[in-house]
């Protein structure tokens, strides 16, 4: 199924350019930077809101957040790119990525802090919430400046998920697929 909106071509203005130079350290760009690219206002307004930076979660902490929340949308393109470039930087075994689709919070392959970061994606995902007693154990593990970081994670990825499904974007060939 092709793409409802055609991605910018190259040459990209520097203000474009730049970025995706930076971010994709010499691969070509992502479908879904090209196609914002072609409103370069929407472009620096999506790479402002990115949480891939050094902040109040480690890399596993965010990457399970982002992998359950984009698989929770049924976004099998950023949740296929973000298994193959950060999966293994989060130390995250082939067991919990598959489960990160399949599975459930209470899955044996998550320690009791993972399984409150899927219960909050869940949570997240069915009700725009996070009820009491899940707010509690969230406040058991993670400071209140991660517990923003990790509601405007989840946000950003869910808005993601918006734009890849809805503009139907080609999955990329070196993103994983779901599994069976």
């Amino acid at each position: 199924m092709p793409a409802r909106i055609d991605p910018a071509t190259p040459p990209f203005a520097e203000h474009i350019s730049r970025p995706l130079d930076r971010l994709m350290k010499g691969q070509p760009p992502l479908r879904l930077f090209t196609t914002l690219a072609r409103d370069p206002r929407l472009f620096q307004k999506f790479f402002a809101g990115g949480l891939l930076d050094k902040g109040n979660l480690s890399v596993r902490q965010r990457e399970i957040v982002i992998h359950r929340t984009t698989a929770l949308c049924r976004s099998e393109y950023e949740w296929g790119i973000h298994v193959t470039v950060f999966s293994k930087l989060a130390g995250l075994t082939p067991e919990q990525v598959q489960a990160t689709v399949t599975g459930s919070a209470s899955e044996a392959c998550w320690s009791v802090e993972e399984r409150v970061l899927l219960r909050l994606c869940d949570s997240l995902h069915e009700h725009s919430d996070i009820d009491d007693g899940l707010w509690s154990e969230l406040r058991k593990y993670f400071a209140e400046e991660a517990i923003i970081e990790l509601l405007m994670l989840a946000g950003f990825y869910r808005t993601v998920s918006y734009l890849t499904n809805g503009l139907r974007l080609p999955l990329e060939e070196t993103g994983a697929r779901f599994p069976a």
